[in-house]
């Protein structure tokens, strides 16, 4: 089968296809053929040597979605034939087949399409984990959503209109914005104009923002703190730079006067409960459709290359999946 190997850490060129020998299911284990594969900014930042860097040869990603090709002993919960989404790979997502612990694959809906099975796990996880585990979510309540239109942002809308939400959400280009009415934001701000925020504070008549999903709090951490409602939470869901840099002055005071939260999310942190309630709720949202992921471009599996390009310097748009 061919897959995307990675020997050395650095710009996306590094990304190279190769031929390698098909995985095989041991206990426990399922082989998923894979009809797409989710690319998301972890698996830069990963391929660039920010993060701990995994032992040389390893194929990126963790998202993904296709068909069960062969299962190992002791595999009760899925059949070969089915289609199912990826939210975990053994060996990698960025290839024709990945080899998958049985428990990190999950039914993927007839109502969604391969591409979108790919944009689930990462994005809507991160969004469910976010707003509802970490941000403590509650029907009534208004979130902003400060960057809406990537794959987490659209997934945060979705979720948050299904909890009785009221949502303001931000985007940088016109077309990220009109996406994000389309999802269903009551309200959309322009956060590459100055005064945004203090859209936010009329249109909650001075309280500010109960909940705030933060997608780039290097940027934006100490303006939330301004426009965060009294007992509100604020989730650092993203934060770009090098390990060393990235850094942001705020200023205490201004979270003690509002007894606000500041509150910092990984998924990988999540417990066993936390992420069976975050796949039965996609489960369900993919089965009636109110969750449908948004899929931004598709690139070839040769072109992972473009792709990492593709989700570093573009604006942010629905997600991006190879297509092996």
């Amino acid at each position: 089968m061919k897959a995307i190997r990675q020997y050395t850490f650095g710009v996306p060129e590094v990304l190279q296809l190769e031929e390698v020998p098909d995985p095989v299911a041991g206990p426990g284990q399922v082989v998923v053929t894979v009809h797409a594969a989710g690319v998301n900014p972890v698996e830069t930042y990963i391929r660039s040597g920010i993060y701990p860097k995994p032992p040389t040869p390893f194929t990126l990603g963790n998202d993904g979605a296709g068909i069960v090709e062969s299962i190992g002993d002791e595999v009760e919960n899925v059949s070969v034939g089915d289609r199912v989404y990826i939210a975990g790979s053994r060996s990698g997502t960025y290839a024709e087949k990945t080899l998958c612990n049985a428990t990190n694959v999950f039914p993927l809906s007839e109502r969604a399409g391969f591409s979108q099975g790919a944009a689930v796990y990462v994005p809507y996880g991160t969004a469910h984990q976010a707003m509802f585990h970490r941000g403590r979510a509650r029907a009534g309540e208004t979130v902003f959503i400060h960057g809406g239109s990537g794959g987490v942002g659209i997934a945060a809308i979705q979720f948050a209109r299904n909890a009785g939400m009221t949502v303001i959400a931000s985007g940088g280009t016109d077309r990220g914005r009109a996406l994000i009415l389309e999802q269903g934001a009551h309200h959309v701000l322009d956060h590459t104009k100055d005064g945004y925020l203090e859209q936010l504070m009329t249109l909650t008549d001075g309280r500010g923002a109960d909940l705030i999903m933060e997608m780039l709090a290097n940027v934006n951490l100490s303006k939330d703190l301004d426009v965060v409602a009294q007992n509100g939470r604020i989730v650092v869901i993203g934060n770009r730079g090098e390990r060393n840099q990235g850094t942001i002055a705020i200023n205490p005071r201004t979270a003690m006067a509002r007894d606000a939260d500041i509150l910092g999310m990984n998924m990988n942190n999540a417990s066993r409960q936390e992420r069976g309630d975050t796949h039965a709720a996609i489960v369900a949202g993919l089965e009636d459709g109110t969750l449908q992921p948004v899929i931004g471009q598709e690139f070839p599996l040769a072109e992972a290359a473009a792709a990492h390009h593709a989700v570093i310097e573009n604006r942010a748009y629905g997600k991006i999946v190879l297509l092996p």
